[in-house]
């Protein structure tokens, strides 16, 4: 800290957790103001400035974007109070969670299937014989209806194999 309470980059980089680079990039993307610059050209900091990091840490790991973020605190910074598009990006943000959620339920469920057929392959090969594991992945295009391709390649499968 300096003599008039200001932080340097390299203490509030290591007060928040962060790197110097970050804060630098934070300037940048507008989400902490610029410092002032002592006469060395050192950034300068406020105390506050902790507080901002903080805050920018915590909503990015909830899923919000420094862009999202910079416009919100733009808004705050100019007296507005932002709350209602805070609490509609984070209801977006839940939808999208519940979505890839949903997106990772069907590929492990996918893969749990692929992985009984190829089980039942390599049960049935001779040594060293290929049985196109690979190959026998279904297209992305029909990952829709996984269930339904899985199963016309074990059909497909033991048709060949008889």
């Amino acid at each position: 800290m300096t003599k008039d309470g200001f932080l340097t980059s390299g203490k509030l980089a290591a007060l928040a957790g962060v790197s110097s680079d970050t804060l630098r990039h934070y300037e940048r993307k507008g989400v902490l103001p610029r410092p002032r610059r002592g006469v060395n050209g050192y950034r300068q900091y406020p105390s506050e400035a902790l507080q901002r990091v903080q805050l920018v840490r915590r909503a990015l790991s909830v899923g919000f974007t420094l862009d999202e973020l910079a416009r919100i605190l733009k808004v705050r910074h100019q007296g507005g109070a932002p709350c209602e598009e805070v609490r509609s990006l984070a209801a977006q943000k839940l939808s999208n969670v519940e979505m890839q959620l949903r997106e990772l339920t069907t590929l492990r469920n996918d893969l749990r299937v692929t992985l009984r057929d190829w089980d039942e392959r390599l049960a049935r090969r001779s040594n060293g014989e290929r049985v196109g594991l690979l190959q026998s992945l279904p297209a992305k295009t029909d990952r829709g209806n996984s269930r339904r391709v899985t199963s016309h390649l074990k059909r497909k499968h033991r048709k060949e194999t008889k």
